[in-house]
């Protein structure tokens, strides 16, 4: 029983892990690139990145269904790579996790990208910098809280997602039955105990996650 209960807790937090890791690096290089890019159809790439933030959660699973099922050549393509469809799998949880929390983690980073003094960047390339060494050493450094507070937030999102990994990894224990999936089925069974305690441990590490992101934007005495 014991090992029952913390299996969901387990595969909440490796699978936020990955998710969150994939979507720093994402959200991040993204985000710098849209914050000092002008272009034509900014406007509508952003609402595209964005949407998944706003979207019914069967909406996303559904398209992540379209896009990665055996009729689309990309889930083919993995079918073939991979000797079985990624549908229902342990990395169909990490897609879905990764799709839904990506907004939170785009927005935050490309808001501290800028806020960032194209001043102090110019000043690096005069002094020699390569762009890939203002990135770095300058461009990240000064936008660092904005990208820890937008990871923090994503990771947070990604440990609750249930709607899209319902669709499209399934609710299998062990495997992608993840807290919040365990929670739906405790109700489901009539065991409001097993689910009450399952709760409380997700709102203890999503309020430790937000307090992090508090602390961290609070300003300095």
């Amino acid at each position: 029983m014991t090992m029952d209960f913390w299996t969901p807790i387990r595969l909440s937090i490796e699978i936020a892990f990955v998710s969150g890791f994939i979507v720093i690096i994402l959200g991040t290089l993204i985000g710098k690139w849209m914050a000092k890019k002008t272009f034509k159809g900014k406007t509508f790439l952003e609402t595209v990145l964005l949407l998944p933030l706003v979207l019914p959660p069967t909406v996303v699973g559904f398209l992540l269904i379209i896009i990665f099922g055996k009729n689309s050549w990309l889930g083919q393509a993995i079918e073939w790579l991979f000797q079985q469809p990624i549908m229902f799998t342990w990395w169909a949880a990490v897609i879905a996790s990764t799709v839904v929390a990506f907004p939170l983690m785009y927005q935050s980073a490309k808001t501290g990208f800028e806020a960032v003094d194209k001043n102090i960047e110019n000043a690096a390339r005069i002094d020699g910098a390569k762009e890939w060494q203002v990135f770095l050493y300058i461009s990240i450094p000064l936008a660092m809280k904005s990208i820890v507070s937008g990871g923090i937030l994503s990771f947070t999102r990604a440990l609750g997602e249930f709607g899209a990994t319902l669709m499209f990894a399934g609710n299998l224990p062990g495997k992608t039955q993840t807290t919040p999936l365990a929670i739906y089925v405790a109700i489901d069974a009539g065991n409001m105990t097993l689910a009450w305690v399952w709760v409380i441990v997700m709102i203890g590490l999503s309020f430790v996650m937000l307090l992090g992101v508090h602390f961290l934007k609070a300003p300095a005495n």
